[in-house]
């Protein structure tokens, strides 16, 4: 058994952000048993505690960045590498400034800091995830997937393709993460921009504190004013960057990464896949189900009864932004004895009713709307694409498009596997529950 590690003293580091190349100060300090990796924004009003868990991922352009409301900290994937290939489980990281420091434009410095600090084992069992079923992201012709990987540790393939670009090529590389061969062979790569977007950047006022020196800037050539450390230095820095933002599911992953000219976008796409998958698996084992709402809690948001509940369970819940529910159809639904009965095909009303009860608990997130009851006000684009029959399980998402105090709006899929079976756009009024 595998116990979880923490650091042994506080360390520091000052510098500048890569991006905005504001002045920071970053202090690690050890953490308790299950606390995970934490970062604390301390030169705001109030200090904002942020988890690196995928729920706080901020949309950025070629980082990683983690917010709470509207305070985010910048640029932390190179430092959540370190603390990755490190093994510590639980750290607690105070940030003085907007953005992590960027020395070296690498994980090295980070490396070599927390090595400083010493680690020690805790008392309870390290929590993995161990990937069991194959998990496929893509977009455009970048793709990642995440498979199962016999060997119980964390393996990364990646293919950089810059076949276009003689500086760089295409490079191919496989790295089994272990934290001596990481501190050596790893983390020192760094960062690498192709000499147009270094221009571009600059021209915006992005990361005008550096030059050619400080970071990889790649012409026709190779690095301008600088040396590659290794010759696939930008395919190793790009495995580095997968390695942090692995992180960000929450703990160690356990499994194989095939990633295709991926970048950070589509990395935390796949690192929100995997976080929900481990989400589940945790609720699997403590509660015996993946539902995060069961039928007994919907009844106590819902008022609908039978035969007319049409959602078993709630499987997934992103604030209320998105939630994700699954409808299991059987032949001894009342609607099948006339609906028809000799070719039983789900009432496509009933399918836009089941995607609005699922929409109903999505709003229910929110505090000011517990209580409230959504009623149905318009429907608009509804597409009725594929018969549903008794065995399909239909998953129904509802995405929110616009939540008032009154008034809600949603788009909404239902899908039997991967295809769509019914979508549309309900608009409800939401109402006090006792004045039905």
């Amino acid at each position: 058994m595998k116990l979880q590690k923490t650091i042994k003293d506080p360390v520091k580091l000052t510098g500048k952000g890569l991006f905005g190349g504001q002045d920071a100060t970053v202090t690690f300090h050890p953490a308790p048993e299950d606390t995970g990796a934490v970062f604390i924004r301390t030169d705001v009003a109030s200090a904002v505690r942020i988890a690196a868990v995928a729920p706080n991922i901020a949309e950025r352009s070629r980082r990683t960045s983690i917010k709470k409301g509207e305070i985010s900290i910048e640029t932390v994937e190179h430092c959540l590498a370190a603390i990755h290939a490190l093994g510590i489980d639980n750290i607690v990281v105070e940030v003085q400034g907007p953005e992590l420091p960027a020395p070296d434009c690498s994980s090295a410095e980070y490396v070599n800091l927390l090595k400083q600090a010493g680690s020690v084992e805790q008392t309870n069992p390290r929590k993995e995830f161990v990937i069991k079923k194959p998990i496929c992201v893509n977009a455009g012709d970048a793709t990642i997937y995440a498979l199962p990987y016999s060997d119980g540790d964390l393996s990364i393939t990646y293919d950089l393709d810059y076949s276009a670009y003689a500086g760089i090529g295409r490079q191919v590389y496989t790295y089994r993460l272990a934290p001596d061969t990481f501190e050596t062979g790893m983390a020192p790569a760094r960062s690498f921009l192709l000499e147009v977007e270094a221009r571009q950047f600059q021209a915006r006022g992005i990361g005008t504190h550096i030059g050619p020196r400080d970071i990889l800037v790649i012409d026709g050539e190779g690095p301008i004013k600088n040396t590659y450390r290794w010759p696939n230095e930008c395919v190793r820095h790009k495995i580095v960057d997968l390695i942090g933002d692995l992180l960000l599911v929450g703990r160690p992953v356990v499994g194989r990464i095939v990633a295709y000219k991926s970048g950070h976008a589509l990395n935390q796409q796949l690192v929100r896949k995997l976080y929900d998958a481990a989400q589940q698996q945790d609720r699997v084992e403590r509660f015996g189900t993946d539902a995060i709402l069961d039928i007994r809690r919907i009844q106590k948001i819902l008022p609908h009864r039978y035969p007319l509940l049409l959602v078993d369970k709630i499987i997934e819940v992103e604030g209320d932004t998105r939630i994700k529910g699954i409808k299991n159809v059987t032949f001894n639904e009342q609607f099948f004895q006339g609906h028809f009965p000799s070719t039983p095909i789900m009432p496509g009303v009933l399918i836009v009713e089941a995607m609005a009860q699922v929409s109903g608990l999505l709003f229910a997130q929110r505090l000011e709307h517990t209580g409230k009851l959504a009623m149905l006000l318009s429907m608009d684009n509804v597409k009725l694409r594929r018969p549903v029959v008794p065995g399909d399980q239909l998953v129904l998402v509802a995405e929110t498009v616009r939540l008032r105090r009154r008034t809600a709006h949603c788009r909404c899929q239902a899908l039997v596997g991967e295809i769509v079976a019914a979508e549309a756009e309900i608009k409800f009024m939401l109402v006090d529950d006792e004045k039905v």
